[in-house]
């Protein structure tokens, strides 16, 4: 029996020795083996590298060795290898000891080794050296609690995490400023409580979670509930989280309340709009009102003759109803603003709106070389209705047709008949509407056009009274178009009605007039401005050439070397700050008076006229004795000093 034990024992001492050969020099991990009662019986060049011990130093002492004082003071050495026995398994990380008293982390794996009879002859351990790694995480969970901290912080935006459902993962203080729920209750309710009652009809809070797993990240601006029911306006990007295997784990939500900026912003753009359609209101006006006291100066004069007065009154009254329809279109913004927009209704032939709206636009789209395509069906349709108030809104059509057409083209006005409604269609191949401005078209003080060249006219207001006109009558109006330079189309819908319509009688307004001792040169794009001044001017006894536009004003001065310049500012293509500072370089003597005669009278106007080259700025309408006084200064005198620029704004 003694035999067969020594026997036995020797053979485990040859297993070691060669379980010992095949790890010797494995240095990465420590691997060796303990006996049943947890000695030291082999050391491998991986433990003596991570423990510091030579193998002669260790062999034969416990494994407790490499434990803190705290760990073998609970006993935890002998648990883990009763765990081990147990569970025929044992894993841990933990803080180890070196034999020079440092510490490092180690991940240690203990495997019960039996013999065939299934008795414990002892362990094999394996030590990982896992200090690098615990640092990192340390690291890295030091840098993400300063970062929540941070975050926790924040008090100007709402940062707070959802789970890939949605739910509220997280909350700092600035969500619970911002949005008035303590952490508390709303962690783990769904996002949506932030949202319209409108928003979550239209799926919005799921759309925003779409596209940022889509996309990576989604950003919008729109209006969002506080827990009080109150409304904010807010900057919300939506981030995607997703961990090192691209798998989604959750979202980040960043919101900004930007209730304040907004209400400045609408201020600011309000104050801006205010400003705009003051001095184009005031360019309006004037434009109108140059020719008619121009008119009546050629009334004053005596044995005037007949034809000259005809002219001189028919011009006088188109600008008159073009002031009319200034006055009218302001008080119809009145009218709007206040909800006191009043119409009769009664039954009336579309085809009599659509002729009286024709009348009343037709002189301009000859004055610009159009040509209408009307097209009315066979059958009559009749729709409830104001004459006067319908009549208004595709006469409104027609004109900015016109005027936002810049070369001769076709306009057509179309109509038809769809089921119960009257389908009218208004098309240009003018300069179109923008992406941007489309959806704004209808938009009081919007237009198409914001340049210089205000010489199109309108205030900005025509397309809203459009719209609300067709709403009164239960209808739609809706703009389209291809983008800047490919047209624009205006469709309006109104229902049928199936009475019988009233008579409406139509008024016709006329439309073209011509205009006048010294060389004047007068440049203006409105004819009947520069017409009515050049008469004028001749019959004062000057010797007058009279232009439209720009080029057309370098072209004459060329050969006609004016001694004074009347010349207006706002004109299409070519400013008139641009043909003054032309003419000044190239092409007149530098005593010839250059006076700005135009709309524009605003301080910044003038200084700008006078940077430009302008001598004198006045306003339309002339002053009379003004312009005389002018007209009879020596040439050269004076050249843009501030007296003059007194003197113009007198």
């Amino acid at each position: 029996m003694a035999g067969n034990s020594e026997g036995h024992e020797d053979g485990l001492q040859e297993l070691d020795q060669h379980f010992s050969n095949l790890v010797a020099e494995v240095r990465d991990y420590a691997i060796f083996l303990l006996s049943p009662a947890g000695y030291v019986r082999s050391w491998n060049a991986g433990a003596a590298h991570i423990k510091g011990y030579a193998a002669s130093e260790i062999i034969g002492r416990h494994f407790s060795t490499f434990y803190t004082p705290e760990a073998i003071s609970t006993g935890w050495p002998d648990e883990e290898l009763r765990r081990a026995t147990a569970e025929g398994r044992f894993e841990d990380e933990g803080w180890r000891i070196r034999k020079d008293g440092t510490q490092f982390w180690a991940n240690v794996v203990i495997t019960p080794l039996y013999e065939d009879d299934r008795k414990l002859r002892g362990f094999l351990k394996i030590t990982r050296d896992l200090t690098e790694r615990k640092h990192a995480e340390e690291e890295l969970r030091q840098s993400e609690e300063r970062f929540r901290l941070l975050v926790d912080s924040v008090q100007d935006y709402a940062i707070f995490r959802l789970d890939t459902d949605g739910r509220v993962a997280t909350w700092n203080a600035g969500a619970e400023r911002i949005k008035g729920y303590a952490a508390a209750e709303i962690i783990g309710r769904h996002f949506s409580e932030f949202f319209s009652s409108e928003d979550l009809v239209a799926g919005k809070p799921a759309k925003e979670l779409e596209i940022a797993q889509r996309d990576g990240r989604a950003e919008d601006e729109g209006w969002r509930v506080r827990k009080d029911g109150s409304l904010f306006w807010a900057n919300v990007v939506v981030t995607a989280l997703r961990n090192d295997d691209g798998v989604l784990v959750g979202y980040a939500k960043i919101t900004r309340d930007m209730t304040d900026k907004r209400k400045a912003d609408a201020l600011e753009l309000a104050d801006r709009q205010k400003n705009e359609f003051l001095a184009m209101l005031a360019h309006e006006l004037r434009n109108p009102l140059a020719p008619i006291s121009n008119g009546l100066q050629l009334l004053k004069l005596p044995g005037i003759e007949q034809a000259v007065v005809r002219e001189a009154t028919e011009m006088m009254e188109r600008q008159l109803y073009h002031l009319v329809r200034l006055v009218d279109d302001l008080l119809d913004v009145s009218r709007i603003v206040t909800g006191k927009m009043q119409y009769q209704k009664e039954p009336v032939e579309l085809a009599t709106i659509i002729r009286r709206a024709v009348e009343e636009s037709q002189p301009l789209i000859d004055a610009r070389g159009h040509e209408l395509m009307l097209s009315l069906p066979a059958k009559s349709i009749i729709v409830d209705g104001d004459v006067h108030r319908l009549s208004q809104v595709f006469s409104n059509l027609l004109l900015n047709a016109a005027k936002y057409t810049d070369q001769p083209n076709q306009i057509w006005l179309h109509v038809e008949r769809d089921d119960a409604e009257a389908v009218i269609r208004v098309r240009d191949a003018g300069i179109g509407i923008t992406p941007e401005l489309l959806p704004n078209i209808f938009n009081l003080f919007v237009q198409a056009d914001h340049s210089l060249d205000h010489a199109r006219g309108g205030l900005g207001i025509g397309l809203s009274i459009v719209k609300r006109i067709v709403e009164m009558h239960r209808g739609t109006v809706g703009a389209f178009s291809a983008g800047s330079g490919q047209g624009s189309e205006f469709v309006v819908r109104l229902p049928v009605s199936h009475a019988l319509a009233a008579t409406a009688e139509t008024t016709p307004h006329a439309h073209h007039a011509k205009g006048p001792r010294r060389r004047i040169l007068v440049v203006d794009d409105n004819a009947d401005a520069a017409l009515t001044v050049g008469t004028l001017l001749r019959a004062w006894g000057h010797d007058v050439r009279t232009v439209f536009n720009g080029p057309a004003a370098l072209e004459e001065a060329h050969s006609f070397h004016p001694e004074i310049v009347l010349l207006d500012i706002g004109m299409p293509g070519m400013s008139g700050y641009d043909v003054a500072r032309e003419l000044r370089a190239h092409l007149i003597d530098p005593g010839t008076i250059i006076i700005a005669l135009t709309g524009y009278g605003r301080e910044s106007d003038r200084e700008r006229s006078f940077e430009a080259g302008f001598d004198y700025h006045l306003t339309k309408p002339p002053d009379p004795s003004t312009l005389e006084s002018l007209l009879a200064l020596p040439t050269g005198a004076g050249r843009r000093g501030q007296d003059n620029l007194r003197l113009a704004s007198e």
